[in-house]
């Protein structure tokens, strides 16, 4: 009788767990709860890493550390940045798209990481779908720049120097497809001139030789062009944003110079593209709070970037349009790289 009893004790403790595994459940889908969002619930329980495809001490640097450092203190964990630069980011972006899709793993990702990129190198280590958005962050303006001492006053000027002798006028960047680069070959196919593009290894060496009149011109973003302008040394000819900035008043705009020219180099943050949904949605909406912080905006707005916060939706469909005009512009000028 001991023993039935025995047996009739287990019977009715599995019969309880099943229950109670079952209910469990049960509250999983009334809630919309899954095992991963239970994961994202406790997320996160350790510093993620923000890799930045860009040397220390520039501008996509200091908004990383500036915005990171809101997000870490909202998230309840530090937010390390880690610094991959070269070959255009495809180094930084190639570590992103292969890292744990576990919501540890940020990448500050660029017009020339998500679509100059792809559009020009036939051969790449991963593609703008590894990753998923998490929202926009800032954009920097990009003035088109020349020597003070130079012989060009305008914009006009330069251009019309280089129609009469395409020979003449060259051109820095900071590197072959990025965002600077690619903005003076809209310029260029816009205006309808010709100028040799001289590639450098980063915006500080370019802006030397432009600072010692080696080179004529180059298109630069305005938290690398200010302290220079500032100090009468460059000459901003023109702005390629869509209005005129309140630095710069007195410097137009390429549309009101007559060409079709509106052109950011612009930073959202991504993550790999499984990451699930949860964390995604939350680390959108901690990267939002951040950037509305009045003091992460005053700090970034006086260093010359221009706060853009956004939904991953709405960087999703950004996304989609400047994809749409950088492959047009690169097939239409058969401009290619090999990395």
């Amino acid at each position: 009788m001991a023993h039935h009893n025995n047996d009739m004790t287990v019977e009715m403790h599995m019969i309880a767990r099943k229950a109670c595994s079952a209910v469990a459940w049960g509250l999983f889908a009334c809630t919309g709860l899954t095992a991963p969002s239970l994961a994202a619930e406790s997320y996160p329980d350790r510093p993620p890493t923000w890799i930045v495809g860009y040397p220390a001490g520039g501008g996509s640097d200091f908004l990383a550390r500036k915005v990171a450092q809101q997000l870490g203190s909202q998230l309840g964990q530090p937010v390390i940045i880690e610094n991959k630069p070269g070959a255009s980011t495809i180094i930084a972006a190639q570590a992103a798209a292969r890292a744990p899709a576990d919501g540890y793993t940020l990448f500050t990702a660029d017009n020339g990481s998500l679509i100059l990129n792809p559009a020009l190198h036939s051969r790449l280590s991963y593609k703008a779908g590894d990753f998923a958005p998490v929202g926009l962050m800032a954009r920097f303006p990009l003035l088109l720049v020349t020597d003070s001492a130079g012989p060009y006053a305008t914009a006009a000027a330069l251009i019309d120097a280089a129609r009469k002798n395409p020979l003449l006028i060259q051109f820095a960047s900071p590197g072959a497809g990025g965002p600077h680069h690619m903005a003076m070959e809209l310029l260029k196919a816009r205006a309808d001139f010709q100028a040799e593009h001289i590639p450098y290894k980063g915006a500080a060496p370019a802006v030397q030789d432009v600072l010692a009149g080696r080179v004529p011109a180059m298109m630069l973003d305005t938290a690398t062009a200010q302290p220079h302008i500032q100090a009468g040394k460059l000459r901003p000819l023109a702005v390629a944003s869509a209005s005129r900035l309140p630095i710069y008043p007195g410097v137009p705009t390429l549309k009101e110079l007559g060409y079709d020219v509106e052109v950011y180099a612009w930073q959202g943050l991504v993550v790999p593209a499984a990451t699930p949904p949860a964390i995604r949605e939350r680390l959108a909406s901690e990267l939002q709070k951040s950037l509305e912080n009045p003091r992460v905006k005053a700090a970034l707005t006086e260093f010359g970037l221009e706060v853009t916060p956004s939904t991953p939706a709405t960087m999703q469909r950004f996304i989609e349009s400047e994809t749409a005009l950088w492959q047009a512009l690169i097939q239409e000028r058969g401009i290619r790289l090999e990395n």
